[in-house]
């Protein structure tokens, strides 16, 4: 596995307020470094749902690696990197603690202990993957591509970057969404367009966003009922989960661009959610 950035969903609205939604995938070790950045709306793969059993046989044939195995100086930086055997060695050592890891949770997954434990053991060398929603990134990019930065952010700073510049945004006009992993068949089905059936297409949306991907977890094609159905779950329950409806947006009807929420421009489908 390699860290990487893909544009699922790419607006701009009349006002020139672009908005733009990235899924990415990187080492789980810097998700907190990640996570400070409040401008953006993002969900990741959680360590609690996912099967031990999966997790264990990732961290073994594919660990979390650091991209650079700097050598030991003071501050904040590593600017040489370890070379040779030296590097070999750290190399393997690093494979051995993965693979220790993986030998402790499944020992205790074999005592029965619930995956939301076992799984932390293990989380060190974990890849995440994730989606997030901005019309921020200037703050971002300015500091997590800075050769300053922890080496895997700022690849993934610069990955991101670049799917965004190569992208090219959708003009939406008022009332028209952002919808990530909508496809446009179904954006232009008419069944979707009845009075009855709003919102329905934000709500796929959301569940689609909860689960990071267009696909079931199966890797099946995504039913609609099964879609909805999560939906009701996240925004039905007590105390509601409401996160995954931070990624559907739609224009201002004013060209303000103040801030609405932690978007500019844009209005969330969670601040007028209908259930």
């Amino acid at each position: 596995m390699t860290i990487e950035a893909k544009v699922i969903e790419d607006s701009i609205s009349l006002a020139g307020q672009r908005i733009t939604t990235l899924q990415v995938r990187f080492h789980r070790f810097i998700l907190p470094e990640f996570n400070t950045h409040r401008v953006f709306s993002r969900n990741f793969s959680s360590s609690r749902a996912i099967p031990t059993a999966k997790l264990i046989e990732q961290v073994r044939t594919v660990p979390a690696m650091p991209v650079h195995w700097g050598k030991n100086q003071p501050g904040m930086q590593a600017d040489a990197e370890l070379e040779g055997q030296e590097l070999a060695l750290a190399q393997r050592e690093w494979r051995v603690a993965a693979h220790i890891a993986a030998d402790t949770a499944e020992i205790m997954a074999k005592m029965g202990m619930h995956k939301q434990n076992t799984n932390r053991v293990i989380e060190p060398f974990m890849w995440v993957t994730g989606i997030v929603t901005s019309t921020e990134w200037d703050n971002f990019f300015e500091l997590r591509a800075h050769p300053d930065a922890q080496p895997e952010i700022h690849e993934l700073a610069i990955k991101m970057r670049e799917a965004r510049d190569s992208s090219t945004p959708k003009v939406l006009h008022l009332g028209q969404w952002h919808l990530p992993y909508v496809s446009e068949a179904e954006r232009n089905d008419q069944f979707f367009k009845l009075p009855a059936n709003v919102f329905m297409l934000q709500k796929i949306s959301a569940a689609r966003c909860c689960r990071v991907s267009y696909l079931k977890h199966d890797g099946s094609l995504p039913n609609i009922d099964d879609d909805l159905a999560l939906f009701q779950r996240l925004a039905g329950a007590v105390p509601q989960h409401l996160s995954p409806t931070e990624h559907q947006a739609t224009p201002n009807y004013t060209a303000s661009c103040s801030l609405e929420g932690n978007f500019r421009g844009w209005n969330q489908f969670r601040h007028i959610i209908q259930i």
